[in-house]
């Protein structure tokens, strides 16, 4: 499949807006601090996320699941660090 320039374009797009996510991604898995992630917003960016990526299957947009793959990996990873690491900062309750 030959890309054309608006494929182009979303690839830099997709690429620029998953290459976001690394930073959050690589402090968290350094710091182990979660304290302040969202647990909501991580759910449902993850569904989101998949969901995007199912659309982009469907439409055969290289782009669409290239980059939603990609972001799926990060913040569904984003989602596990949180998961995982909560339970160990959160005090007992008085």
């Amino acid at each position: 499949m030959e890309l054309n320039w608006v494929e182009y374009i979303g690839l830099a797009a997709g690429t620029l807006t998953t290459a976001a996510y690394l930073p959050q991604v690589y402090k968290t898995w350094r710091t182990k601090a979660v304290g302040d992630i969202s647990l909501v917003m991580y759910t449902a960016m993850t569904a989101g996320v998949f969901l995007w990526m199912v659309y982009g299957i469907l439409l055969k947009a290289p782009a669409v699941i290239a980059a939603n793959a990609v972001s799926l990996a990060l913040v569904g990873g984003m989602l596990r660090l949180k998961l995982k690491y909560h339970n160990a900062q959160t005090p007992p309750k008085p």
